[in-house]
């Protein structure tokens, strides 16, 4: 390796150190990365700094069609990484996941275990099915360690009766990143 002069040694060390060498783009933007079935996606709030997260299987439990997808998102709440099914960023034109979230919940299977209801509500912009306080354990156990998962709507503008099959790998190491 050749000996770089003294600014240019300067210069490369200061971009080294800059949001964009570490995987943002120049606006504060987006970051991302795959961890076995799942899509670490991040992206940095301008005004403040700081990031916004999202886990999410790489496929869908349902796909957009004209209002928001169906995902299923590891989400971390009270110390553990919780399964949740999620349609983000809910407009008006997409109120009938808004109906889910007063009638609806998902129900959760991970291998062979028993299903899970997990009640739908609304948090800000989006629709979050999560478990119970008193599945929450359970279900974070389960999803560490499965190798599939089946998901089904159900209750008011529930979209079908099969359950879509989800393949799961390294759910424990995405959690953990």
């Amino acid at each position: 390796m050749r000996h770089l002069p003294p600014i240019a040694a300067g210069l490369l060390a200061a971009l080294s150190a800059s949001p964009v060498a570490q995987g943002q783009s120049a606006a504060g933007a987006n970051i991302a990365e795959d961890i076995g079935s799942w899509r670490l996606g991040c992206v940095v709030d301008r005004m403040t700094d700081r990031p916004t997260c999202e886990l999410r299987h790489k496929d869908w439990v349902e796909r957009p069609s004209g209002s928001p997808g169906l995902a299923l998102e590891i989400l971390w709440r009270d110390g553990r990484a919780l399964p949740a099914v999620t349609a983000r960023n809910l407009s008006l034109d997409g109120a009938m996941r808004g109906v889910l979230a007063l009638t609806g919940s998902a129900q959760i299977r991970f291998d062979t275990n028993p299903m899970a209801e997990m009640p739908c509500a609304l948090e800000g912009r989006s629709l979050i099915c999560a478990p119970r306080a008193a599945d929450a354990a359970r279900l974070s156990e389960e999803l560490s360690r499965a190798r599939r998962v089946l998901i089904r709507m159900a209750g008011m503008g529930a979209s079908g009766s099969e359950p879509a099959e989800l393949p799961l790998t390294d759910s424990r190491a995405a959690a953990e990143r």
